[in-house]
């Protein structure tokens, strides 16, 4: 059988053998009662890479986002996100069913808000109003195609923050991507935020995690809505030694998912049907929109299917496909061509 080449997302990733050899010899604890050694020293090594006094580890990125939202604000309060966002768009509606928040979804340009902008939609203070409480911005943005929060537009936005004594949080579920592509250190990044959050499972090839990370006193107090939200784990060293061995050994490969992602664009956007933003390729993520008339979304996801590629729907005409350490360029090549022959068969 013929190598399926998974594009769906960059959480596929199986771990390697070093990975699943460092899980194995993994020294565990009691994690609720803070007596793994092994989660610990992800935590402080996430801490230090980010800036921050202490760090968290979560399951899941979602979970991550949920505990960080819930910990920072009050019932009623009023976040403030893009509208492409992944905590508006892709938590189940959490922030309303589990901490009583209304979400204010803000479109901004290729998934990116404007200082100027967002400060329009915080409320001024009333009886009848919510609370403007938190900015929320997500970097790389993932519905917009892995976009990268401009380091002087995020220093903006942390401006207009504090001058309204708002919240700020990160979902940097890619923000490795984003250090990767662009040279601005993780510390720069999370240091205009209170709470940022990594996910270790996407393009860092762990197979489970996400870290919060902040304050002392913030974490104690984030550690105590995780248990409330069903996050507290036991001998979680064996799945935390694979977000170590990620962090060590997977961060530096992102730059060849990057450039994997940009030749995949060039390509596909030469033929015809197909239309790719090339400005939005700027990480791992190359969303595709198809031309109707060619073919539907449906079709050409199961067709690609049957010759062995896979990517997955992002639209009622588009598709995303997502390079990851499981993708070779050579993988991408072959990925091309399918692509190429199934569009030849539609049209002949």
């Amino acid at each position: 059988m013929n190598k399926i080449i998974d594009l769906r997302s960059d959480t596929v990733t199986k771990p390697s053998p070093g990975m699943r050899q460092a899980m194995a010899e993994a020294e565990v604890g009691d994690d609720v009662f803070n007596d793994d050694p092994t989660v610990k020293r992800l935590e402080e090594m996430v801490a230090k890479l980010l800036g921050k006094e202490a760090a968290m580890y979560v399951p899941s990125g979602t979970m991550s986002n949920q505990v960080a939202l819930y910990t920072a604000t009050e019932r009623g309060d009023e976040v403030l996100c893009e509208a492409g966002c992944h905590i508006f768009n892709y938590e189940v509606a959490a922030p309303a069913v589990i901490s009583g928040l209304l979400l204010r979804p803000i479109d901004g340009h290729k998934g990116i808000l404007s200082a100027a902008h967002i400060e329009k939609y915080i409320r001024p203070a009333g009886m009848h109003l919510p609370k403007t409480r938190m900015i929320a911005l997500e970097n790389t943005h993932n519905r917009a195609g892995g976009t990268i929060y401009p380091i002087e537009t995020i220093a903006e936005i942390e401006q207009v923050g504090r001058a309204y004594k708002l919240w700020m949080h990160l979902d940097g579920a890619r923000l490795w991507n984003a250090h990767v592509a662009s040279g601005v250190p993780l510390a720069k990044y999370a240091s205009y935020f209170d709470s940022v959050s990594v996910c270790l499972s996407k393009g860092m090839g762990a197979p489970i995690g996400s870290v919060l990370s902040g304050t002392k006193e913030y974490i104690e107090r984030a550690r105590r809505t995780r248990k409330m939200f069903g996050g507290g784990m036991r001998q979680v060293g064996i799945l935390a030694a694979a977000g170590i061995y990620a962090i060590e050994n997977n961060l530096k490969g992102l730059a060849a998912d990057h450039k994997n992602a940009r030749r995949l664009a060039e390509r596909l956007a030469t033929m015809p049907g197909l239309t790719i933003d090339l400005e939005t390729v700027q990480t791992n993520i190359v969303l595709v929109d198809i031309d109707p008339k060619v073919m539907t979304v449906d079709v050409f996801i199961q067709n690609l299917a049957e010759k062995g590629v896979l990517c997955v729907a992002f639209g009622p005409a588009r598709v995303r496909f997502t390079t990851h350490l499981d993708v070779s360029a050579a993988d991408c090549e072959v990925a091309v061509a399918a692509v190429e022959e199934l569009l030849a068969a539609r049209q002949s």
